[in-house]
């Protein structure tokens, strides 16, 4: 049976990880400046993570939703305490686009509306809802258009208000930085801007934090730069350290009725033994001060390299724009300096490390970056 060809890979096969670190079978070394999409919160091969992982499976990897599992629990009540909104509910499921998926239900369900606002150069997932939401036609199968989306210019709250207006809104979402967009910013003016214009025409704001949240913007939740409350906010990607979980919280305005919202394996004992080590790690290791000082510094020596374009980002989410295609940069930062980074659209560059890079490993990195651009170390 051959695989289902939809990725182009490198020909790399990484077979282990430590820290900031992956190995390939090889033996080579990498530093990893890309965290597998942002996934590897807490350092790859963590002791702690694995510990609890290890002795979870050990006794129990999964049981149903149709009994108590007091792991749901515990994690709902470190979450509380370390993103500051234990007036919520969480809901728990396997993954970004379904967090989304759930979101946009919840809305609707809601209100009874069925528009969306989503914005240009939106990214929120590949199932039916999420994809839709996303502005990238090439990935919307004809199944998928039924739902109606009207996409505007980030940034722009006249235009927002008004859609609005028309009064058929279900929900707005928006990324708390566009990740897959090229790392983006909505301004903290206009996020207040929504927040306002969603509490006066009744529609549900919706945070997409999958990329953006769990600490890597230097804050739990990029959002929380504006000083907003969102109505919901979508979670996966950091939330496991690589095992897949996703993960909706619900503001208490949104009452909850038997099968409105359900999932198989959703917060299963496995998953929730993972997200309670990565939230215990988090809080010991302080990884989200972490973040933003390590990608303050990041950002203040890529600013200082000439022939870059701009550099846009906040935390450990960080984009390198250039005026040219990056190909062949990042090419040879993986297979000449040993770098792992990511991408968006053709001209730039995506950091998205380990919450735990330190200072030294990101001056690692610039040393490597200058060279591969030809500057001197």
């Amino acid at each position: 049976m051959k695989l289902f060809d939809v990725y182009p890979l490198f020909n790399i096969e990484i077979v282990q990880g430590k820290g900031c670190h992956v190995y390939d079978k090889e033996g080579n070394e990498y530093l990893d400046l890309y965290g597998g999409h942002a996934v590897i919160s807490v350092g790859h091969s963590h002791p702690t993570y694995v510990k609890a992982i290890s002795e979870q499976v050990a006794k129990l990897g999964f049981y149903s939703n149709s009994v108590i599992n007091s792991l749901q629990q515990t994690l709902a009540d470190k979450l509380g305490v370390a993103c500051g909104y234990d007036e919520y509910a969480l809901f728990l499921i396997n993954s970004g686009a379904e967090a989304n998926e759930n979101a946009l239900k919840l809305a609707s369900f809601h209100n009874g509306k069925r528009r969306v606002l989503a914005f240009k150069h939106s990214f929120h997932g590949r199932t039916s809802a999420a994809v839709r939401v996303t502005d990238n036609p090439k990935i919307i199968a004809p199944v998928n258009e039924g739902l109606d989306v009207t996409y505007l210019p980030l940034n722009d709250p006249y235009a927002v208000e008004a859609e609005l207006k028309k009064g058929d809104v279900s929900s707005v979402i928006i990324e708390g930085i566009q990740g897959i967009g090229g790392i983006q910013l909505p301004t903290d003016e206009f996020m207040r801007s929504l927040r306002e214009l969603c509490t006066k025409y009744e529609a549900v704001l919706i945070l997409d934090e999958i990329q953006s949240g769990y600490g890597r913007s230097g804050k739990f939740f990029a959002h929380q730069y504006a000083g907003i409350r969102p109505d919901l906010i979508t979670m996966a990607k950091g939330i496991a350290n690589g095992f897949p979980m996703g993960a909706v919280l619900i503001s208490p305005m949104f009452k909850p009725v038997y099968g409105m919202l359900g999932t198989t394996f959703g917060g299963n004992h496995l998953a929730c033994a993972a997200a309670i080590a990565v939230l215990n790690i988090m809080n010991e290791e302080n990884l989200v001060v972490n973040a933003g000082k390590v990608g303050a510094y990041l950002m203040e020596q890529l600013r200082q390299l000439p022939g870059i374009k701009e550099v846009r980002g906040r935390g450990l989410m960080i984009g390198v724009e250039f005026e040219e295609s990056i190909k062949e940069i990042r090419s040879r930062l993986l297979f000449d300096e040993k770098v792992f980074t990511g991408v968006a659209g053709t001209n730039t560059i995506r950091l998205l490390p380990p919450l735990c890079l330190t200072l030294d490993e990101a001056a690692e990195f610039i040393r490597r970056f200058r060279h591969v651009l030809g500057l001197k170390a």
